[in-house]
């Protein structure tokens, strides 16, 4: 079983590192000390289980479990010094929660579950299911959260996915298309390509069904016909 351990605290990540090293099957393949090296871990590492820190800064373990495709989501097991919060932040179906610091015993009868063929998906906790408030991007030696409002539009290439800012800059995040167009109200207007509403200066149609978008901030966004019919049904075009 491929495991990930979250926390921004170095003792507790030793802690349950020091733990699940003494099971056979239990393979660690990687750690993160905050929710945006995790996003990236999960979506490069692809791990079965997480175990995951609820309260972190910046972005919480419970925020960050919304940025994360459905379809790459592993088991989660939650760690938290509280357990009133822990039992207010999921519902029932979450799969199991650690309080710190974790006992052994507590940690024997999760793994005993864990080893269990998986019983379908446990849907998301509420809190991780609410729209996007910003959007994690990476550069060098930094992280930017940014503001839905500063997203002129967000772009697919084969390197990855960048997000166009208000700055005139470009972005990289992991966070994927599908996620960025359930999670916010940025319209997809290209199969690769999604623009935010409020940055349209206007729209120029062209022949055989195609358009181009011009952005306040200068950018020229294309517009495919299998979404120019989706994209001025949702701006209210006639």
């Amino acid at each position: 079983m491929r495991a990930l351990l979250i926390d921004d605290e170095e003792l507790a990540r030793a802690e349950i590192r020091l733990l699940l090293g003494r099971e056979a099957d239990i393979d660690i393949v990687g750690e993160s000390a905050n929710a945006i090296e995790a996003i990236a871990a999960i979506n490069h590492l692809r791990p079965d289980v997480v175990f995951l820190d609820i309260q972190m800064p910046r972005i919480s373990g419970l925020e960050m479990l919304g940025m994360i495709d459905p379809d790459r989501l592993p088991r989660i097991v939650f760690l938290t010094a509280y357990e009133e919060y822990a039992l207010r932040a999921f519902d029932a179906n979450a799969f199991d929660y650690l309080l710190k610091p974790v006992q052994e015993a507590r940690l024997a009868k999760t793994l005993e579950r864990l080893r269990r063929p998986p019983a379908g998906v446990a849907p998301l906790p509420a809190e991780a299911t609410q729209p996007l408030r910003h959007i994690p991007c990476t550069g060098l030696n930094r992280v930017h959260l940014m503001k839905l409002d500063e997203v002129e539009a967000v772009l697919s290439r084969a390197s990855g996915v960048f997000v166009l800012g208000t700055d005139g800059e470009e972005h990289f995040t992991e966070l994927t298309l599908r996620t960025i167009e359930e999670r916010t109200g940025l319209i997809r207007c290209h199969r690769q390509v999604m623009v935010n509403p409020d940055r349209i200066r206007d729209i120029a149609f062209g022949d055989g069904g195609l358009a181009t978008i011009h952005t306040l901030g200068g950018r020229a966004i294309p517009v495919s016909r299998r979404f120019l019919g989706s994209l001025k049904e949702r701006l209210g075009i006639g």
